[in-house]
């Protein structure tokens, strides 16, 4: 048999199992399946998994408000070494921060189901928009859609499990996509797209339904735990967190609205590194500065690396610093110990609020923002956002005196055997 002719047979075969498979492909149960726009196939469409990356967010959003991360955030976050040092110490500020900052990504979420909702038959969901803010605003909530506790965590593993199961599939098309690409080189000829058995209408109901009731109810939590606004009847869960406000002048003035009050609140005053945009900047000094200085032997080309990148203000900060400092005593081994230890104790605080920074801005990347992953919880007050900048310039600062010092003492510790050897072979 000639190989024109093989390839002829095996193409057809492909080809008829191709076809015959064609047809369906049932979708995980449990999954988000919705039409396409001019479509009348129920097709898998970018709305669903825009609709799981919601529910992701907002169960992340619903578990760092627990009482067991609530209690953390008030009797351990707050208390932070490098938080007290260079944001703030004033307890009620920082817890302020943090209730903007949870309010801030409720308001973002919302946002993106308002986006949404029109698009369902329910005539409720399609005012979504003006009702969520009604409720923040007057907690007027006409059709009770903010839930109780029993209830949010009935429609938390309905979530967990729309969320898991659309992940599957998102998988799975993916590895089915990539079969058909190497099938249509292999045979040459076009494979019609997939249809997915699902009832599309119905399950987009379902899905915005959830999410405007858990929203409603994330926002009432919010309210809740922070002490804001009117004294509310009994609330339908119990909270071991904060009984009063904590922070007075958040709460939402006449003429502005609760979600403006909020958002005032995050603008990072002109003293931040968060004001000067320079948080990503002096987030991966700090971690590079922590390698050299945990690095056993220190390195002259980095230490001058690293000094081509710092900025303006740190080096004219770094020379006047240089200036105090006498280099006689770099050969004492006990100084360089003593140096050493002082640029551990500095990193310790620093470092740990670097490293949130650059997770903080990993989680808001494009690619990160528009995906089902599991978020961090890290919160703005963590991280340099709202750190003083002249707190943090003179920390670095310091850590740069001390590493030049380390690195001149290495330098001459490392050539001193070179001397001893000259002098023997002289």
């Amino acid at each position: 048999m000639s190989l024109d002719s093989w390839l002829g047979k095996l193409k057809s075969a492909i080809s008829n199992v191709v076809d015959s498979s064609r047809p369906t492909m049932v979708a995980p149960e449990g999954s988000l399946t919705f039409p396409i726009a001019g479509r009348h196939e129920a097709n898998v469409s970018i709305l669903a998994f825009e609709i799981a990356s919601l529910m992701s967010k907002l169960l992340h959003l619903w578990r760092s408000l627990s009482d067991s991360s609530l209690l953390c955030l008030r009797h351990e976050t707050i208390y932070l070494p490098g938080v007290r040092k260079i944001v703030s110490d004033d307890d009620d500020f920082l817890l302020a921060f943090a209730c903007a900052d949870f309010t801030d990504a409720l308001r973002s979420a919302a946002e993106s189901i308002s986006t949404i909702a029109p698009r369902c038959s329910d005539p409720t969901l399609r005012f979504f928009k003006s009702l969520f803010q009604d409720f923040a605003d007057s907690d007027h909530d006409p059709y009770r859609w903010s839930m109780t506790l029993k209830e949010m965590n009935a429609k938390i593993k309905k979530m967990d499990r729309y969320v898991s199961s659309t992940a599957a599939l998102y998988k799975e098309m993916d590895e089915l996509a990539e079969a058909e690409r190497a099938l249509r080189s292999l045979c040459g000829q076009n494979i019609p797209a997939r249809k997915v058995a699902a009832s599309a209408e119905a399950q987009q109901k379902i899905a915005v339904s959830l999410l405007a009731r858990s929203s409603f109810t994330i926002l009432s939590r919010i309210k809740q735990v922070f002490g804001i606004g009117p004294p509310q009847r009994t609330p339908a869960w119990s909270s071991t967190f904060l009984s009063a406000a904590v922070y007075p002048e958040f709460t939402p003035r006449k003429h502005r609205g609760f979600f403006e009050s909020s958002a005032g609140i995050l603008i990072p005053p002109a003293t931040t590194l968060g004001a000067a945009g320079l948080t990503p900047l002096y987030a991966n000094l700090i971690v590079l500065m922590e390698k050299m200085v945990r690095s056993r032997t220190m390195c002259a080309d980095a230490r001058d690396e690293l000094y081509t990148v710092l900025p303006a203000s740190i080096r004219i900060l770094l020379r006047a610093r240089l200036r105090k400092v006498g280099w006689n005593a770099t050969r004492d081994a006990g100084l360089a110990t003593e140096w050493r230890a002082a640029l551990r104790m500095i990193l310790d605080w620093l470092v740990p609020m670097a490293l949130a920074t650059l997770r903080w801005h990993a989680e808001r990347s494009f690619e990160r923002r528009n995906t089902g992953s599991p978020r961090a919880n890290v919160l703005l007050l963590q991280t340099l956002y709202y750190a003083n900048t002249e707190k943090v310039e003179a920390a670095i600062a310091e850590l740069l005196v001390g590493l030049n010092y380390l690195c001149r003492f290495e330098m001459q510790h490392r050539a001193k055997p070179l001397e001893s050897s000259e002098i023997r072979i002289a």
